[in-house]
């Protein structure tokens, strides 16, 4: 009995060391290596196939120097304000959201934009405690081997704005019919706006809900100090 004990520990010990060992490796080839996919994509293609359909993915890999200033500058205001001083983790917003929670209010996101590469980038989506602790460990590890700038790139270029659209390349001829370096502020304030629901939510032609929601953030965008904030990345 002590012997097969002995047995199934190093089998789990062996198994956590390779897992460490390969998502180190991942994350650092990611670093320099354009994402041409995330799993949040496998995920849709195959609950499309499961369902009978056929989703066609539309995604566009574009450079840092290729996504327009302005959606850069939008989705930092619309969903992580302290991008730039956080080490991935918002403290201060947890706080705020677990007080929200105990006051019986809606529960309001905490999650940073490091968080939400990771979740999109390597894993599934829905809500487990595995798949929490999987997320913090991947955003531990893209916020010590990525810069801040890297994070941003990679996110802008694989979070979905609608059904089978990844990517701000994607989302920017899918709405608007420009490349992702042509985006206005509007319109950029407009993708931004749809990110809590963006299957549910359309940049092109906004509800009120969406139009009051891109005036806030356009104007976030003024009081973080405009183009010059994202020196801090």
């Amino acid at each position: 009995m002590k012997r097969g004990w002995q047995c199934l520990w190093r089998v789990l010990w062996r198994a956590a060391l390779g897992f460490v060992v390969l998502s180190l490796l991942l994350v650092l080839l990611l670093r320099v290596v354009p994402v041409f996919g995330s799993m949040v994509m496998v995920e849709r293609k195959v609950q499309s196939w499961l369902d009978g359909e056929s989703l066609v993915l539309r995604h566009q890999w574009q450079p840092w120097e290729r996504l327009a200033d302005h959606a850069k500058l939008a989705v930092i205001a619309a969903e992580d304000q302290r991008f730039p001083h956080h080490h991935g983790f918002d403290l201060e917003q947890m706080r705020r959201a677990w007080e929200a929670s105990r006051r019986g209010e809606r529960l309001r996101g905490a999650s940073t934009i490091s968080q939400q590469t990771a979740k999109n980038l390597f894993l599934w989506t829905g809500r487990s405690w595995v798949r929490k602790g999987l997320e913090a460990w991947f955003t531990v590890l893209i916020e010590v081997l990525w810069p801040k700038q890297r994070i941003l790139e990679v996110y802008l270029n694989i979070v979905e704005w609608d059904s089978g659209v990844f990517g701000l390349e994607a989302a920017s001829q899918h709405y608007f019919g420009v490349a992702a370096d042509r985006l206005s502020e509007r319109q950029a304030s407009q993708l931004a706006a749809i990110l809590p629901d963006p299957r549910g939510r359309d940049a092109a032609r906004p509800s009120p809900l969406v139009e009051r929601r891109s005036r806030w953030i356009r104007q976030q965008m003024r009081n973080l100090g405009g183009h010059r904030y994202l020196e801090r990345l």
